[in-house]
C-alpha cells in the first residue's frame, strides 16, 4: 500500500500567495498588516516560535513587534500593556506567546485582548462563536489541520474522525470545527483523551485520526485501520547521541503507520509549518476596509 505523505509547506506557500495580494493591497492604501507579540520570561523554546513568527511576518512585508517582559512581571502590568495595543490602531493583531509563568493568570491575560484583535482565536468569544457555527477567529494550529485537509482533497463530510487530545488550543477546537456544517467539518467526530478507556477501540473505526495529545509515538499500525488518513499535531523532543542532542517526534509512529495507513503528516514538515501561516492570515483577514 502506497501512503501519501501531507507535507505542509506547499499548503503554506499556496496560502502566502493568496495573502500577498491582499497584503499588497493594503500597502497600497497605506496599511500594513502589524502583529504584536507579548513574550512572557526567558523560555527559549518560547523564544524560538516568537522568532520563527517575526521572521515570517517580516518577510511577507508585513510588521511584528515583540514585547519581551520580565518573568516577574506583574498581571497588571501586562494587562495594561494589552490595554495599550488595544487601543494602537496600528495594531491589528495581539498575543500572547504561552505558556506564562505559573503566577500568572493565562485566562485573564487573554481575556484582556480585543476579540476583534484575537488573531490566536484563544478569547472565550471566538472559541464560543466557532462553537456556534458563527464568524470568529479560529486557533491557528487547529485552522492548520483544516487547510491541509482542504489542500490534499480529503472529505470530512460523514466521515468518522476521532481526536486524542482535548486542550483548548487544539483538541477541544477541533471538535467544534469538524463538527459543524463546513465544507470541512460535517463529520462524526469522537474527542478522546488521557482517561479514555481503550482508546484503539475508537481509533480502529476512524477514517481521520488527528493526534494531539503530546504523548512521542503513540498512535501505531496496529491501532489505525486500512486507508486511514492521519494528521499530527504532536511535537515531541527526544534526547539522543547526535551532534544536536535530539530530534523531534510526533504522536503519530510515522514509520509504523505507513504500512496501512493511505496519507500521513509528517514531524517535522507537517502542521508546524501551518501554525505560523494560519496566524499571518488571521491576522491579514482582521484588516477591514
Amino acid at each position: 500500500m502506497s501512503c501519501k505523505v501531507l507535507y505542509g509547506k506547499p499548503v503554506s506557500e499556496h496560502i502566502k500567495s493568496e495573502l500577498k495580494l491582499k497584503i499588497d493591497e493594503l500597502s497600497d492604501s497605506g496599511i500594513i498588516p502589524k502583529l504584536s507579540v507579548i513574550l512572557i520570561g526567558d523560555n527559549p523554546a518560547s523564544k524560538i516560535y516568537v522568532n520563527s513568527k517575526h521572521k515570517t511576518f517580516i518577510n511577507m512585508n508585513c510588521k511584528s513587534e515583540i514585547h519581551n517582559l520580565d518573568k516577574n512581571v506583574s498581571e497588571d502590568e501586562v494587562v495594561k500593556l494589552i490595554d495599550t495595543l488595544n487601543n494602537n490602531p496600528d495594531v491589528h493583531g495581539i498575543l500572547i506567546q504561552l505558556p506564562a509563568p505559573p503566577h500568572l493568570n493565562e485566562e485573564n491575560i487573554i481575556r484582556a485582548i480585543n476579540p476583534l484583535k484575537d488573531v490566536d482565536g484563544l478569547h472565550p468569544m471566538n472559541l464560543g462563536k466557532l462553537f456556534q457555527g458563527k464568524p470568529s477567529f479560529i486557533p491557528c494550529t487547529p485552522y492548520g489541520c483544516l487547510k491541509i485537509l482542504e489542500y490534499y482533497e480529503i472529505e470530512t463530510v460523514s466521515k468518522n474522525i476521532v481526536i486524542i487530545g482535548r486542550s483548548n488550543l487544539v483538541g477541544k477546537p477541533l471538535f467544534g470545527l469538524l463538527s459543524q456544517k463546513f465544507q470541512i467539518g460535517n463529520a462524526t467526530v469522537t474527542l478522546c483523551h488521557s482517561r479514555t478507556k481503550n482508546i484503539e477501540f475508537f481509533t480502529k473505526e476512524a477514517d481521520i485520526i488527528i493526534a494531539a495529545v503530546g504523548v512521542p509515538k503513540l498512535v501505531k499500525s496496529n491501532m489505525i485501520k486500512d486507508n486511514c488518513i492521519l494528521i499530527d499535531v504532536g511535537i515531541n523532543r527526544i534526547d539522543d547521541d547526535s551532534k544536536k542532542g535530539y530530534h523531534i517526534v510526533g504522536d503519530i509512529d510515522f514509520d509504523s503507520v505507513q504500512k496501512k495507513a493511505s496519507a500521513v503528516t509528517p514531524v517535522p514538515g507537517g502542521v508546524g509549518v501551518m501554525t505560523v501561516t494560519m496566524l499571518l492570515y488571521n491576522t491579514v483577514n482582521s484588516i477591514k476596509v
